[in-house]
């Protein structure tokens, strides 16, 4: 799908999987983002204001990332803890017993 989008003034032709819209709310995101480093370091090269734009984007995802695997971490020492307790209250089977 081939969707129109503007960032900084400039018109772009994209193509992608997502709809539309979807691409549309990104570059939206992006222009914004990118005006507000170019209003905080008032500088007026493009690539500057770019590169500056995506240090902070990527900055901002891996702090997410660490976040997400701080979660999982969690989750899993829960799910072990609730493994344990399951087994322990689970009746055990006399492995040693006769069976005759």
């Amino acid at each position: 799908m081939q969707v129109q989008i503007t960032i900084r003034g400039r018109q772009y032709t994209v193509r992608g999987d997502d709809g539309g819209e979807d691409i549309q709310k990104l570059a939206a995101e992006l222009d914004s983002r990118m005006a507000e480093v170019a209003t905080r370091t008032r500088s007026f090269d493009e690539y500057t204001v770019a590169m500056l734009t995506a240090l902070n984007v990527l900055s901002e995802m891996e702090r997410l990332k660490a976040r997400v695997v701080q979660q999982l971490d969690g989750i899993d020492r829960e799910a072990l803890s609730v493994a344990a307790m399951l087994e322990a209250a689970l009746p055990q089977d006399d492995e040693g017993g006769d069976k005759e």
